[in-house]
């Protein structure tokens, strides 16, 4: 698992996605779209609607409110999705002000319900929709004649314009909004109490994508709407990705944002988390510059806490910054605008903000590969007296991580989770409750728990989340549930559920497009996991392309697979050498499962020479150290081949007595290809202590040679599920001897047909020294 630190949206100067743009001077002008959005709320008050379709009305006004203008065909759609029947009168009542004359607009105006007539309806005065209609009505009465006048030909063609479009005319709203001076509701002809500075108009933005279908807006965007769009993509990008504007959309609109006000600080931040998304370096380092350098400028820090204020925005500058350049694994510059942090925040005396870059520096520290363990305990310490849950939380699972990976046992490792836990529920920390489920995940598949493992990443995936639930999105698009659902797909795959796997991958697909930060979680659990299956299938030729992509994903994973390859395609000098090589490097990064894992494609190697004496030391070296760390899947297969050395070196009976020791862990958490593998080395021994001898019949002990029978049945069902044919062939092979020594006619020519139908089907040698 990845360190849990990594939070692309750490910044002490937004709070919950939340983005304050009061840097503009654009005040809200009564605009045809805002008509329509009072013909709506009018038709709310004075007409009769059902219960549910209030409901979601109700829902839509204030993102109609506070969202940027729409078309009236947007408008209208959006409408008619909640109540065809209001969208309808709508549609009737702009009609009659739009094909009438400016007295209709004006008895509009006049017929709106104020606060001193709705004491009964929506349009109370200290309700959303009594607000926004005192507002327009106060806006409207403060508008000059001339400026009502220009109001009601730019409602004309709002209206027109969309019915131009329904009949393919050439009208269209570019064409028509090019006309500024049709458009503008500053005059010079306006008296003195009446003027609107030109300027402040000029600097109208225009916001192309806050809806799904991703069509280009023309409306202006107000202060309102400018902080709504921040908030929105803001939110977006931390809790459903997906939903966001696409990357260069997005790049486009806040562009379009800093031409006109370059000093918009917020919006710089936006553009840094945009640029996050695609690893733009240097984009995101000029964006994460410009954000602080603006927002010290604005004076927002300093106008509340004078000195105090700058200081702060400049050690939480230093802070994200090297936060930036851990992500992109720039470990030197990040030491050292982490030291700069640390510099700045001692001399404040701010001991939260030492806190996190003392969080930062162990995570830093086991990014390099050093023992971070001192640093880590330190820092839990601190927080804990810094009355800091989510900082002191966060070391706990990192010491739980570390420790996980150093051996210690289960027992401790999920009690310290559980203390975790207790202090995430009485501080509702989601984000953390989500990771410390991942982790108990991570950690029961690493002991070979399978089960265990399977019900903490259904726990997570059905746990409702503890987060505001804001612009109808959940937060599901985070590092952990990446994390789970990548050892959901491997666990179905281990059980030969294929079609289960591409479901979830594919979901992964979506929820986490190949741009995005966790993309290369299910990319390298995609590659394994196809592999594997190609290598069970005997297909080396279309495994081995495989090896290329898991490389640039994981350099170690990398090797390993190609290793097997070699192995597989029996160039086993080359491979010996990579293994030899692999082995030097996982020592020294304590990576203490590839290390028994390249043990065991070792022991492998000398098999294929003969060499079980000398594979005999090395497969109980891995043994050792697989119970040392408690990685119980890992010891039951190390098992399985020390019961093979033992079995090819005459010792059947000794071999059959280590195997039963890794049966029941093997058929309770294992893999299909290990059930498998496992029936058929048990199978074997039983012919072995039977004394069974091909073609001899009436010589073997019967009882065992029934048992061999069955184990072999057993492991048929197994490999057949994973379509091993090479496996299923020796297995029916020797089905075919058992059932002639039985003198089982019907049954040993239905095992020799399918061994036939298989042999002829590979077209190669059987391999013996396999397990």
């Amino acid at each position: 698992m990845a360190s849990v630190h990594e939070s692309l949206y750490f910044n002490p100067m937004m709070t919950n996605g939340v983005v304050h743009a009061n840097v503009f001077g654009i005040k809200d002008w009564v605009t045809p779209y805002k008509i329509s959005v009072l013909a709506l709320l009018y038709e709310m008050t004075a007409s009769k609607i059902t219960l549910s379709e209030r409901r979601r009305l109700n829902k839509l006004i204030l993102p109609l409110q506070q969202g940027p203008d729409l078309s009236l065909g947007q408008f209208l759609e959006t409408v008619e999705e909640c109540s065809p029947q209001t969208a309808y009168a709508v549609k009737i009542r702009l009609h009659e002000m739009a094909d009438g004359e400016l007295k209709d607009m004006e008895f509009f105006f006049s017929t709106l319900p104020t606060q001193f007539t709705a004491f009964d309806s929506e349009a109370y005065k200290t309700s959303v929709v009594g607000l926004f209609i005192r507002h327009m009505l106060l806006a409207y009465n403060k508008l000059s004649f001339s400026q009502v006048y220009k109001l009601y030909k730019s409602l004309q063609q709002y209206y027109h314009s969309y019915y131009a479009k329904l009949t393919d005319e050439p009208a269209s709203l570019p064409a028509l909004a090019a006309d500024d001076s049709d458009m503008d509701l500053t005059s010079t002809e306006d008296t003195e109490g009446h003027t609107v500075d030109k300027e402040e108009l000029d600097a109208t933005l225009h916001e192309s994508d806050l809806r799904a279908d991703n069509a280009p807006s023309r409306g202006p965007l107000s202060q309102k709407q400018a902080e709504y769009f921040l908030a929105r993509q803001a939110y977006l990008l931390k809790n459903d990705e997906n939903k966001a504007l696409k990357p260069a959309a997005l790049q486009e609109e806040l562009n379009n944002m800093l031409k006109f006000n370059p000093d918009f600080a917020e919006a710089h931040y936006l553009n840094y988390l945009n640029s996050m998304r695609v690893q733009d370096i240097f984009l995101s380092t000029h964006s994460l510059l410009h954000y602080f350098d603006r927002l010290i400028l604005s004076g927002n820090e300093g106008k509340s806490n004078g000195d105090e204020g700058y200081g702060r925005s400049l050690r939480y500058a230093a802070l994200n910054l090297a936060s930036l350049h851990c992500r992109f694994g720039h470990y030197h510059q990040a030491e050292l605008a982490l030291h700069e942090a640390i510099r700045i925040a001692q001399e404040s005396n701010d001991h939260v903000c030492l806190q996190h870059c003392l969080s930062w520096l162990y995570t830093l520290e086991q990014m390099k590969g050093s023992d971070s363990t001192v640093l880590t305990e330190d820092s839990v310490k601190m927080a804990a007296h810094f009355c800091l849950p989510y900082l002191a939380s966060l070391g706990i699972q990192s010491l739980v991580q570390q420790g996980a990976t150093q051996g210690k046992t289960a027992h401790k490792l999920m009690d310290a989770l559980k203390d975790t836990d207790i202090l995430h529920w009485k501080h509702s920390l989601s984000e953390l409750i989500e990771i410390s489920l991942a982790q108990t995940t991570s950690i029961w598949r690493m002991y070979g728990k399978s089960t265990m493992a399977l019900q903490q990443a259904q726990l997570l995936l059905n746990m409702s989340s503890l987060e505001p639930v804001n612009f109808g999105v959940q937060q599901n698009n985070t590092e952990a549930f990446a994390v789970v659902l990548c050892h959901l797909a491997e666990l179905h795959a281990e059980q030969g559920l294929y079609s289960a796997v591409t479901a979830i991958i594919q979901h992964l697909k979506e929820q986490f497009p190949h741009h995005t930060q966790h993309a290369k979680l299910w990319m390298l659990c995609d590659l394994k996991i196809q592999f594997e299956k190609h290598m069970n299938e005997g297909n080396y030729n279309l495994a081995e392309p495989l090896v290329t992509a898991i490389s640039a994903l994981n350099k170690t994973e990398g090797l390993y697979r190609k290793a097997q390859v070699l192995k597989a395609l029996n160039c086993s000098t080359e491979a010996y050498s990579i293994l030899q090589e692999l082995q030097t490097h996982c020592e020294k990064t304590k990576c203490t499962e590839m290390v028994i894992r390249v043990m065991l494609s070792t022991a492998q190697l000398h098999w294929e020479s003969s060499g079980f004496s000398t594979a005999l030391p090395l497969l109980l070296q891995a043994l050792a150290l697989a119970r040392q760390h408690h990685l119980q899947s890992l010891a039951s297969e190390t098992i399985l081949h020390l019961a093979f050395t033992q079995l090819m070196l005459g010792v059947p009976e000794q071999a059959l007595n280590v195997l039963h020791e890794a049966i029941e862990p093997i058929l309770a958490h294992g893999s299909v290809m290990d059930k498998g593998r496992a029936m058929l080395l048990a199978a074997r021994c039983q012919m072995a202590v039977a004394g069974f001898r091909p073609n001899q019949q009436g010589q073997a002990d019967s009882r065992l040679v029934v048992l061999a029978v069955d184990s072999l049945n057993e492991a048929a069902a197994y490999f057949s599920k994973l379509s091993c044919k090479e496996r299923l062939r020796d297995v029916h092979y020797l089905q075919a001897q058992l059932h002639h020594s039985l003198g089982q006619t019907l049954q040993r020519n239905k095992s020799a047909m399918l061994f036939r139908l298989l042999d002829q089907e590979l077209q190669s040698p059987p391999v013996s020294m396999r397990l």
